[in-house]
């Protein structure tokens, strides 16, 4: 699919942060007294293989893996060979994690399996599944903006430089003829990089006049008293684009695909089941937010959060390719080959499985 001018660049080269290994917290529903995976009585291991290490952020935008974790449906696709989680803070450590062995597959965002691709020269991972669409938004104080043009002159947060928000924002200053130094973040706009886990705060001191930004970041703003000025969702075709991936290490691939295709089950499963439980689904996520997180999200953030949210098993890649080539015209990012860097066929083998369309690839898929 073409990618028309409206739609908006993700940076691959983000810098590294902490690596967040969560201690294995599983909910009631999935784990026993030792805290260890609930495994069915006679259960037997997949390709004898004990464990599988699955990584994921403890965030809205990885539902499915909130929800398949919570409710214990990877470890039933799974069998006798133990799911064990690992949650991380930061795209670029799960890379790391993966790239070192020491994680197997996981959920992440489409800048850092981007990047992780291009820095191996597609030699590492590969992305085997879609995840989640949507959940991005620009909020602001309606008592200084309210309208597009009220952003210009204004100070707007996104995470992290270089980050899929930070560029997806710079793109569309660019859009509407603003100039922005994209390092500094000085110019029409002043672009203030700032931690999700800070802008609220910073935004209800004064100090910041809105931001980009994903959920549940975007709620907690709007329940500071922050309007939604903007849905990323639409300025996208079919008001879907790609906000996270499931990732492979091709070694692991290659050894245990029965494996791979036991925790692709347990994703399509988990996402019909998101589905047809919506309200249930939304308190598991909540739950295990709660487990993995600390403290579970306020009502009043969680539940406009959860409503912004897709979850999919389409991976989207028609817009990954897209938001790679914006990157690319930004500056932000040397031309990229992404061709090898999906596999789907594992995926549509157990889509066909379960009798629902097999997804594409956009033509970057392995050969």
């Amino acid at each position: 699919m073409p990618a028309p001018r409206t739609r908006l660049a993700a940076i691959a080269a983000l810098p590294l942060l902490a690596l967040a290994l969560g201690a294995c917290g599983y909910g009631s529903d999935a784990s026993d007294e030792d805290g260890k995976s609930k495994v069915a009585e006679g259960a037997k291991k997949i390709e004898d293989l004990d464990s599988v290490k699955i990584g994921y952020f403890p965030n809205l935008t990885h539902a499915t893996a909130l929800v398949g974790n919570q409710e214990g449906l990877f470890q039933k696709a799974l069998g006798a060979t133990e799911a064990k989680y690992a949650q991380f803070n930061a795209g670029p450590s799960e890379i790391e994690a993966l790239n070192s062995g020491s994680l197997d597959i996981g959920w992440i965002g489409p800048s850092p399996a981007i990047n992780g691709f291009t820095k191996s020269r597609g030699k590492n991972l590969r992305i085997i599944g879609g995840a989640a669409s949507g959940g991005v938004k620009l909020v602001v104080d309606p008592k200084k903006i309210t309208s597009l043009d009220d952003v210009k002159g204004k100070k707007i947060a996104t995470p992290q430089l270089g980050n899929t928000q930070d560029v997806a924002f710079l793109n569309w200053v660019a859009e509407r003829g603003w100039k922005v130094d994209a390092q500094s973040g000085k110019g029409d706009v002043s672009v203030v990089r700032s931690d999700n886990k800070v802008t609220p705060d910073a935004y209800k001191s004064g100090s910041l006049d809105g931001a980009w930004v994903p959920e549940p970041t975007a709620s907690k703003l709007v329940a500071e008293g922050g309007k939604v000025l903007l849905d990323e969702s639409d300025l996208w075709p079919d008001k879907k684009f790609v906000i996270t991936n499931i990732i492979v290490r091709q070694e692991f691939l290659k050894e245990h695909p029965k494996v791979v295709e036991a925790v692709l089950r347990g994703a399509v499963k988990t996402n019909a089941w998101i589905a047809k439980n919506p309200e249930k689904a939304k308190a598991a996520a909540n739950a295990r937010l709660k487990a993995d997180a600390g403290k579970p999200l306020p009502a009043e953030v969680l539940d406009p959060a959860w409503k912004s949210i897709q979850t999919t098993n389409d991976p989207l890649a028609a817009t990954l390719d897209a938001e790679a080539d914006h990157a690319v015209k930004a500056g932000l990012l040397e031309k990229p080959d992404l061709k090898g860097i999906y596999d789907l066929r594992p995926l549509n083998k157990v889509l066909k499985a379960e009798g629902e369309s097999p997804v594409d690839d956009a033509g970057l898929g392995v050969k």
